[in-house]
């Protein structure tokens, strides 16, 4: 029976690694995965997925406003796919992840979401709070704190390292802009 999953964490976590082992163990099986990541998220190259430990994968892209049901369905239509993994999946709209629902529902096909689940503010993604919503499954990736405590919570630092307590909500970085903290650190970090 196919579901919709969510895998939701902090930055650096593995995520992308976890999902990438998750697809070659398809791939091992003889079956063919289907792998997307957001279109404007060029840290690893453009429709690529990669973590940080050195493996990638070539990926399709998707953008904020495309129809994914549609784009699923014309990925079905040209051939057998086992299963759909999405990487960065906090850049999903909500109307995005119904469309993932409805193609887990109608076309009967798996669904691996993996994401953040809040920003730098200690605020959900809109993407991962629709996921929170339909998914029929959640899995948490942990990571810690450098306290060791579970980290469930991400910092943006500035150039000199200090938090950023306001901006976007999407600003794409890595180690150098992100670190992942227990809640009573980033409380710290942040002064709340």
């Amino acid at each position: 029976m196919a579901k919709l999953y969510f895998h939701y964490s902090t930055m650096n976590a593995g995520k992308s690694t976890v999902l990438l082992q998750a697809a070659h163990n398809y791939v091992e099986r003889g079956m063919v995965p289907y792998l997307m990541t957001a279109k404007f998220d060029h840290r690893a190259g453009h429709g690529r997925i990669a973590s940080r430990i050195g493996i990638g994968h070539e990926a399709d892209t998707f953008e904020t406003d495309e129809d994914l049901l549609a784009k699923i369905e014309k990925r079905l239509a040209e051939g057998p796919c086992a299963c759909i993994f999405i990487d960065e999946a906090q850049f999903l709209s909500p109307d995005q992840v119904w469309q993932l629902a409805r193609a887990v529902d109608d076309l009967r096909v798996p669904i691996m979401c993996y994401g953040l689940r809040v920003d730098f503010r200690g605020l959900l993604f809109p993407g991962s709070a629709t996921l929170l919503a339909l998914a029929d499954e959640m899995r948490e990736v942990r990571t810690i704190c450098h306290c060791g405590k579970k980290a469930t919570m991400v910092v943006r630092q500035d150039a000199e390292g200090k938090a950023i307590r306001e901006g976007a909500q999407v600003q794409i970085g890595g180690n150098e802009t992100y670190i992942s903290l227990c809640r009573r650190h980033w409380r710290e970090a942040v002064g709340r």
